[in-house]
């Protein structure tokens, strides 16, 4: 049997954002496939939760370990940071308490892999190699300085645009510098590992897309009978790609849409959502605040909106929309790692017009939305879904290894 440590920057729990969902599903499947996976979770100040919250069918861990961090960002820590090489990003995550319960588990406990989730936990490889013969798997969710460089790209004040940019050199840096540090990298798209391969990595590398338990995700189709066609948008709100593709959308692409449908709404949904975005009163836009199921959210909605300008890696919320059959508008950079055809299985506009005449064309043709949400669950269930990723995962981990997970 294989045995996995796996290293969190946050509790991978609840399902409310894409890292979550694609660090607990690939988890599970792990286990599902017979490996023995233990997690080791910062539990942090900015994203805290109590554990005594954590549903019983949270089970396919062999033991779950936490450790409170303090991580939330000041003014003044921001401002010394730039008088330090270090970069700001990983030492909000460098802890003494952790490195300790670190040590502990694997002086304790006999583990064939380290599966580190997030090069931002890369810091912590030296301690894993001083103190286990575990294999070291880098799990890469995103290129990290790459979604800061699009970030600052994107920012129309100098000082910030020059101050982020500073911010993604130094992240860049540090992800060249870790980069070889671990015996395999499992980047979440194929575009990542060709980019990683382009700073330097030299050694095992293999693509891990976020996967979901898609026989889990029931569409409802009715919602293409309606007569009033509805727009949908969720994700996590404290997270700035989301925010300003979002905004991005209501200044520019939905006064276009609404003044064609003034029948249409736009409902809005996301945990942590910040008051220049819950105070809005667009016309036609519903604010939700956060959600209690994603699912039913996204059921409710025959199209789903997807407005990334910046990010990285791969988008858990395009996939969870597709896996149910909406239908998703989507910019060029959230489809990144999403293999999907325009016109097929997606629709794709990279400016606010063609956006919008992609949402334009869905409502005046509802009769065309159903295949192409047939479509999009048929290429989520066939390239996302978690058994078939942890399969070829847990695969590589056996070559590595020489062991078996089954047993």
């Amino acid at each position: 049997m294989i045995k996995v440590l796996q290293l969190c920057k946050k509790f991978p729990w609840p399902l409310k954002d894409g890292e979550a969902v694609a660090v607990t599903h690939l988890g599970k499947a792990m286990h599902e496939q017979g490996c023995e996976v233990t997690l080791l979770s910062m539990n942090t100040s900015k994203h805290y939760l109590d554990l005594s919250k954590i549903p019983a069918d949270y089970n396919h861990y062999q033991d779950i370990h936490t450790v409170d961090v303090y991580n939330h960002v000041h003014i003044w820590d921001a401002f010394l940071n730039l008088f330090s090489s270090d970069s700001f990003h990983v030492s909000r995550f460098v802890s003494a308490d952790f490195e300790q319960e670190l040590v502990r588990l694997l002086r304790t406990e006999s583990f064939d892999i380290v599966q580190i989730e997030t090069v931002i936990l890369a810091y912590y490889i030296p301690v894993i190699r001083a103190n286990s013969r575990a294999k070291i798997v880098l799990r890469t969710h995103n290129v990290e300085h790459e979604i800061w460089e699009r970030i600052a790209q994107n920012s129309r004040n100098p000082f910030k645009r020059w101050y982020l940019g500073h911010l993604a050199e130094k992240l860049r840096r540090y992800e060249v510098k870790h980069l070889n540090d671990a015996d395999l990298l499992a980047a979440i798209t194929a575009r990542d590992l060709y980019i990683f391969g382009e700073l330097g990595y030299k050694n095992i590398g293999i693509v891990t897309p976020a996967g979901l338990d898609t026989a889990a995700y029931l569409p409802s189709w009715a919602v293409f009978q309606q007569p009033e066609v509805s727009l949908s948008f969720i994700g996590s709100l404290d997270w700035i790609p989301n925010v300003e593709g979002l905004e991005w959308f209501l200044d520019y692409v939905w006064p276009i849409v609404f003044a064609a449908h003034p029948t249409v709404t736009f409902h809005i949904a996301g945990r942590k959502m910040p008051q220049r975005v819950s105070r809005r009163t667009d016309a036609g836009v519903v604010i939700h605040g956060e959600t209690d199921s994603a699912v039913d959210f996204l059921n409710s909605h025959a199209i789903m909106v997807a407005p990334i300008l910046s990010g990285s890696g791969i988008k858990v919320k395009i996939i969870e929309g597709m896996t149910l059959g909406r239908v998703v508008v989507s910019t060029s950079i959230g489809l990144e790692g999403i293999d999907a055809a325009h016109g097929t299985e997606i629709l794709v506009a990279d400016t606010a017009a063609d956006f919008a005449k992609c949402i334009n064309w869905c409502i005046r043709r509802p009769e065309l939305m159903l295949p192409i949400g047939q479509c999009a669950r048929k290429f989520a269930t066939q390239h996302f879904d978690n058994q078939l990723i942890a399969s070829r995962l847990v695969e590589a981990y056996s070559k590595l290894t020489n062991k078996t997970a089954k047993v």
